[in-house]
């Protein structure tokens, strides 16, 4: 490194460290701002925003800009309004905490999201997806080993890329049939956003409360038999209504790419990883998966160095190992999910803001306090359906409630299954709504709200049951 690029180094380094030192001693505690006009204006773009979020499947317009200016002009009158009051350093201290949050969960949501696609370009989705159309089964046993697989896989993958993927089997052998395929991807949704709520891999919902520190890693996994009931009540319930009869076999032989298995293999190490430098070291779980994440770029680096042993011409078998492609880690970090990434900055940014107001405690003290913990948290559930869960959980551990942590684990429930009541819910639903254009729609998935509805009572009612100890 030149002397040059060494001292920018070290400015850039120290900088933050300096700002930090130098704003301790202006910092003051944040002002109540419900009723004033900015507090107005900020919840006038929040809302302006949101709405144009909802309203994305209609303008095509990525719902990670209106957020990401909504938290730019939310937090610009802030800095104006405490620096006008001699104050900035406050709201600077604010802002860096909230960034500190989204760093965080970015840097571990952006390694899983590489993990992911990492194995998507090695065909291990493909490999499973070749495998249940090939074995023949029965519109009814697909739709139960659909959302079976989707279930189990969801708390490991996210929810979206679960549910596109199963969504590729139903509409690869029961496309022409549009009432199997509706009420498939409908069990899909409730099963992948059921799965995600019980790991806190599952769902960033399920991450934020996590990697807070409010739940214990292996506490989550006490959601696991009301996650169970929220998938299957409704799947029983749509069980009769899918046509019993068989589609023909189509015989497609798919090739994982070399490297595959053992991308899998490593990804589980990452997430053992992420685990123990949280429970054994005290470390933030995101330090655990970025060095998961140089697990990947070595073994990406032994691949493309022994690339040119497995050619056609060197190998007689290379068919055997699928079409021989060389490997670049930083491929799959550009396929990642940015958009969504993105969102969850506006979000946080957004929420946080709000916070800062005092909207969130004035919120908190109707909800948690008027209402009781039980109620406010099955409300939230039910405002996840039509608002995403992510700005709904954000706020809540922002608001911090002195709850236990049966309480926690019920919003943690709630909010990671209430979106399946809605197709616009969340995200699985709404990608299936693209994926699946005209045979899975807002309508069709309403028609069987109140069966879903069954299972979110029936998850609520369980968890109160069987984890009272929690209480």
């Amino acid at each position: 490194m030149s002397p040059k690029n060494l001292t920018l180094f070290l400015i850039a380094m120290l900088s933050p460290a300096l700002a930090l030192a130098s704003g301790e001693a202006g910092l003051h505690e944040p002002m109540d701002l419900t009723n004033s006009a900015i507090g107005f204006t900020a919840i006038a773009f929040f809302v302006v925003a949101y709405a144009l979020v909802m309203a994305e499947e209609f303008i095509h317009l990525r719902k990670s800009k209106p957020v990401i200016i909504a938290a730019g002009l939310i937090w610009g009158m802030i800095g104006w309004y405490y620096a006008s009051h001699g104050m900035p350093h406050t709201a600077e201290a604010a802002v860096r905490h909230n960034l500190l949050e989204y760093a965080e969960l970015m840097l571990f949501l952006l390694v899983a999201m590489t993990y992911v696609n990492a194995m998507e370009e090695r065909r291990v989705f493909d490999a499973l997806r070749s495998w249940l159309i090939s074995r023949g089964f029965g519109f009814r046993t697909l739709f139960w080993l659909t959302g079976i697989l989707a279930f189990f896989i969801s708390p490991v993958a996210d929810n979206l890329t679960t549910a596109l993927l199963m969504c590729a089997v139903v509409l690869a052998v029961g496309g022409d049939n549009s009432k199997f395929v509706t009420l498939a991807c409908i069990n899909i949704v409730v099963a992948a956003n059921a799965g995600g709520a019980f790991s806190p891999f599952g769902d960033i919902t399920t991450l934020m409360v996590w990697q807070k520190g409010i739940v214990e890693f292996w506490t989550f996994f006490a959601l696991f038999v009301p996650s169970v009931v929220n998938f299957v009540v409704p799947g029983l319930i749509m069980h009769f209504a899918v046509p019993d009869e068989k589609p023909s076999v189509l015989d497609e032989a798919v090739h994982m790419h070399r490297g595959a298995k053992r991308i899998v293999a490593l990804f589980l190490l990452t997430i053992v990883t992420a685990v123990s430098f949280h429970n054994f070291l005290g470390l933030p779980p995101v330090i655990g998966m970025l060095t998961g994440l140089g697990y990947l770029q070595f073994f990406g680096f032994y691949l493309k160095k022994t690339h040119h042993k497995f050619t056609p011409e060197a190998d007689d078998n290379a068919e055997q190992l699928g079409n021989v492609v060389a490997f670049d880690v930083f491929k799959p970090v550009a396929r990642a999910e940015w958009d969504t990434l993105l969102f969850f900055y506006g979000v946080v940014l957004c929420v946080g803001g709000l916070g800062f107001l005092g909207y969130l405690a004035m919120i908190s003290e109707a909800m948690y306090t008027g209402w009781g913990a039980t109620n406010a948290n099955i409300a939230v559930g039910v405002l996840s359906a039509i608002v995403d869960n992510i700005p709904v959980m954000f706020a809540v551990l922002t608001m911090n409630p002195d709850m236990p942590t049966g309480q926690w684990l019920l919003v943690t429930l709630t909010a990671g299954v209430g979106g399946s009541l809605l197709s616009i819910g969340s995200a699985a639903g709404v990608a299936l709504m693209g994926q699946a254009r005209g045979k899975y729609t807002f309508f069709g998935h309403l028609k069987w709200t109140p069966a879903i509805a069954a299972g979110y009572i029936a998850s609520i009612a369980v968890h109160m049951w069987i984890n009272q100890a929690y209480f």
